[in-house]
């Protein structure tokens, strides 16, 4: 079965030759050209991976971003010609899973749309919850519960907060889960580990007694268990 994708650009000639290059590489391809229809093409489409311009006409892609995230785990790729930090941090912090900026090597986004989608692709049942004090992180339905209530999340934030738990008291490096929760292939940098962390710590600071999402100075994070 095909793999689909849908490329959200308003420059036809981009769109064009992402559909190209897509389709040689065993994609079924849709284009919408501004924002609003891109969450109705989502929906009638339901692809699984979507490559999102940022400046569009209607809504811009953040706020699509932002919206697909609230009812889609399906991986997105944002596009733009601006590549100042802050753009990045915005596009992580609505719940993208990777970011690539004008002008690019289509080798390279194609590479890119690879990752994402080995990231996001389950081979049989998985059983993948944890619970502790005041917490659940159930991967499964990629569900946070905190104090009892669920808490929306970008799934990379839930698969990194999962990777964490899952080896209480260890610590891990900035490019170990860079590595481990991106994936080897991801083309980012630490401050995408760094806006994520800072992301839950706003979901679960002062929640319990009994862990902490805990940095560990000149070396990287993790998830601690405390005694008492």
């Amino acid at each position: 079965m095909s793999k689909r994708a849908l490329v959200v650009e308003d420059d036809p000639n981009i769109a064009e030759l992402l559909r190209l290059y897509l389709t040689k590489d065993g994609f079924d391809v849709m284009i919408a050209s501004d924002g609003n229809k891109a969450e109705a093409d989502f929906d009638l489409f339901q692809p699984d991976v979507m490559l999102l311009d940022i400046m569009l006409p209607g809504k811009d892609g953040w706020e699509v971003c932002r919206d697909i995230r609230k009812k889609s785990p399906a991986p997105i790729i944002m596009l733009t010609a601006k590549g100042e930090t802050n753009d990045k941090v915005t596009g992580l912090e609505m719940g993208a899973d990777d970011y690539i900026t004008k002008p690019f090597e289509v080798k390279e986004l194609l590479a890119r749309v690879h990752a994402v989608m080995r990231r996001t692709d389950h081979v049989g049942p998985v059983d993948k919850k944890l619970e502790f004090d005041k917490l659940v992180i159930n991967l499964d339905s990629y569900e946070l519960v905190v104090d009892g209530k669920k808490i929306d999340t970008p799934p990379k934030e839930m698969e990194l907060l999962y990777h964490l738990a899952s080896s209480p008291n260890r610590v891990f490096t900035r490019n170990q889960l860079l590595d481990e929760v991106w994936g080897f292939d991801y083309f980012g940098d630490s401050r995408t580990v760094d806006v994520h962390i800072k992301r839950l710590r706003e979901k679960l600071e002062g929640v319990s007694d009994q862990w902490n999402l805990k940095t560990v100075w000149g070396v990287g994070y993790k998830f601690e268990l405390l005694e008492g």
